[in-house]
C-alpha cells in the first residue's frame, strides 16, 4: 500500500504542508492511562484559553473555513476536525475514545492543528488525498445509509471509496 497525494489536491492547495506518522503495533485497546491523561490536560488547558472565543475567526480554525469554501463545503456545516474538537473542549463536551484517538486528540488541542488516523490494515488499496469525482461511497462510523462526497469535495480514498470527507471532517 502507498499513501498518494495526487495533482488534483495539490492544484487547489499547492502550498499544503502535510505530516505523517505510520504507527505499527499498536495497542489500542485499555480505557486508562498516559493518552486519557494527556487529552485531559489538553481538554483543561484549551477551555481555559478557549473562554468567550469567537470559533470562526480563531486563528486555527479560520485558515480551514476558507480551505472548506475552496472545494465548496459549506464550512458552518462542514466543520474542520480542529474546529469540532476546540469547540468540544471549549463547552467540555471531549470525551476520551480510545489511547490512539486520545493520543491525536490531545496533540490536536496542544498544537491547535487536525490529527487523524487510520486503521492501515482496513485500507482497500492505495490510501489517497485527492478530489472527489462524486458519488464515492462514504458512511460514518455508526450510520445506516450511504453519503457520498459532492464532486471536487477533498477526500482520503482507498479503491472502495472515501476514507475521510471534507479534508479533515468525518470518517468512515
Amino acid at each position: 500500500m502507498q499513501i498518494l497525494v495526487t495533482d488534483a489536491f495539490w492544484e487547489l492547495f499547492p502550498a499544503a504542508r502535510i505530516g505523517l506518522v505510520v504507527a505499527r503495533g499498536v495497542d489500542n485497546t485499555g480505557a486508562e492511562g498516559q493518552p486519557a491523561a494527556l487529552l485531559a490536560e489538553a481538554i483543561a488547558a484549551s477551555a481555559a484559553a478557549l473562554e468567550g472565543a469567537d470559533m470562526a475567526s480563531h486563528p486555527a480554525v479560520a485558515p480551514w473555513r476558507t480551505a472548506y469554501a475552496q472545494f465548496g463545503a459549506k464550512p458552518s456545516k462542514f466543520r474542520s476536525s480542529i474546529e469540532s474538537l476546540l469547540r468540544s473542549a471549549q463547552s467540555g463536551r471531549l470525551r476520551s475514545i480510545s489511547p490512539l484517538v486520545d493520543l491525536y486528540n490531545s496533540v490536536s488541542l496542544r498544537y491547535q492543528l487536525p490529527c487523524g488516523g487510520e486503521d492501515l490494515a482496513a485500507i482497500a488499496g492505495d490510501l489517497r488525498l485527492t478530489r472527489a469525482a462524486g458519488g464515492e461511497g462514504f458512511r460514518t462510523i455508526g450510520a445506516d445509509r450511504d453519503e457520498p462526497p459532492a464532486p471536487g469535495e477533498v477526500i482520503y480514498a482507498d479503491d472502495a471509496g472515501a476514507v475521510c470527507r471534507c479534508f479533515n471532517w468525518r470518517e468512515a
